[in-house]
């Protein structure tokens, strides 16, 4: 009963909260809007692209399938999205750069309904070029595991078993050793009793447990091991869902600054490469020239002879060393860096190499999501704290806002996530935090579904 009260208010109080700011926003996003009435007036008309294409993102509740659809609609394509029946609602529909906007059956609960929606809205729309993104990324094939719109028009992602290998944190490390890469001790964990036999006694670092399968929440939980006593690590591990048919990993804990990217790779050549900072939950992303951790993806990417997205998570050691944690076969916000870079959409259409990756523009801004700036402001506890703060909303710029496409802003703070929270009061179900980047409520559980099979993970 209290956590059913406490979802009540919490839920309600958020609600009452977002309709506070509507007025601000609105005004803002309605000032836009005449703006780019006006300026559209006088504006000369110029073909963009003499050979559009129509391009079909799958995944239109993320940020970064925003930034992909602006990209390729400011090079001159026409840009259609789809997402999942539940999320009808999602605020990147009403994009200007959005030309149409389907929804399909959840492929975990109707595979074939699944594929049978996607190549219906390919063959309506005539796609050229398709581009999984998110959860799509895992849900790239049908029953058969062979692309869904094999056949149809060129897709850019990997085949079943690469998938797999990469989204598996465990196959991954395997892969990456064996190129001689860096990467930190890994060892698969099927049962709890593993981990409490597990002789830490010459090791010279402590050890984290990890899920395999991706989980918002436990992703969050970096527990050293091991504890001060056997009697509380007993307690702690068998608190996790370890089982053959749900395996973790007991990876070595390397001490050292984070770092995250973005990669987009054809034919096992860089065509985009950006690097930042990384945090556990990283909504903020500012470009650093790292040249090792280039170095590192380039050469994995080639010996695999890899096409598609992928992220990777680094860790740089005292001593220098960069140790790759783990890969994700899918795109990264990262890639929002390139909000102002007219090359994006060539560096993912174009099947000659380039010279060298495309990275963010000198001038780019660092990114962030305004909403989640604003709720730090509670955590701020000095005049030095509230001073940063300024600072990274005066130098950055926020991911979902622009001029001359402002309706996004204002639908995701005040249509998406508003009926993602009265749903959520609805059953009365408490969440973790409101994630306006990927567009969804964080829960207990939420996001425990991609199992590591021919589907494999993340989201």
């Amino acid at each position: 009963m209290r956590k059913q009260i406490f979802a009540v208010f919490q839920n309600l109080g958020t609600l009452a909260l977002l309709a506070i700011a509507f007025p601000f926003n609105c005004t803002v996003v309605l000032a836009s809007l005449l703006w780019n009435f006006f300026e559209r007036r006088y504006a000369k008309q110029v073909v963009l692209n003499e050979n559009p294409k129509n391009i079909l993102i799958g995944g239109g509740r993320m940020t970064k399938t925003l930034q992909l659809a602006r990209s390729f609609h400011a090079a001159g394509h026409r840009v259609i999205l789809f997402d999942l029946d539940k999320y009808w609602f999602s605020g990147y529909r009403f994009s200007n750069s959005v030309a149409g906007f389907y929804t399909v059956p959840d492929s975990d609960e109707d595979k074939e309904g699944y594929t049978q929606a996607v190549r219906a809205i390919a063959k309506k729309e005539n796609i050229d070029f398709f581009v999984p993104v998110g959860i799509f990324a895992a849900s790239y094939f049908d029953s058969e595991c062979k692309p869904v719109l094999s056949g149809y028009c060129e897709n850019f992602h990997f085949d079943a078993d690469t998938m797999k290998m990469l989204d598996n944190k465990f196959t991954f490390a395997q892969k990456a050793r064996s190129l001689s890469l860096s990467v930190p001790k890994t060892f698969l964990i099927t049962d709890p009793e593993q981990v409490l036999k597990f002789d830490f006694s010459n090791e010279k670092r402590k050890y984290i447990l990890k899920s395999i399968v991706y989980d918002s929440v436990l992703r969050l939980d970096l527990t050293k091991l091991p504890m001060e006593s056997h009697e509380k690590m007993a307690l702690y591990v068998k608190s996790k869902p370890i089982s053959k048919e749900n395996p973790w990993i007991l990876q070595e804990f390397i001490p050292g600054t984070e770092y995250c990217t973005h990669d987009t790779v054809r034919n096992g050549e860089l065509t985009v490469h950006c690097c930042c900072e990384s945090s556990a939950f990283q909504v903020n992303y500012e470009k650093v020239d790292h040249p090792e951790i280039k170095k590192w993806v380039s050469h994995f990417v080639k010996e695999l002879q890899l096409t598609g997205q992928l992220c990777f998570d680094f860790i740089q050691a005292e001593d220098g060393t960069i140790y790759a944690i783990e890969c994700n076969a899918r795109a990264h916000s990262a890639i929002t860096m390139y909000y102002n870079h007219p090359g994006l959409a060539d560096a993912y259409l174009s099947k000659e190499p380039p010279a060298e990756p495309l990275l963010p523009l000198s001038d780019s801004k660092p990114t962030y999501w305004l909403y989640h700036e604003l709720w730090r402001l509670n955590e701020i506890r000095s005049l030095k704290q509230l001073q940063k703060w300024f600072k990274n909303i005066w130098r950055g710029k926020d991911a979902i806002f622009e001029v001359n496409d402002p309706l996004p802003f204002l639908m995701v703070h005040h249509w998406h996530i508003p009926l993602l929270l009265l749903d959520s009061l609805r059953s009365l179900r408490t969440w973790v935090r409101i994630d306006f980047n990927i567009g969804k409520l964080i829960q207990f559980g939420e996001d425990v579904r991609y199992k590591t099979s021919t589907s494999a993970t993340r989201k």
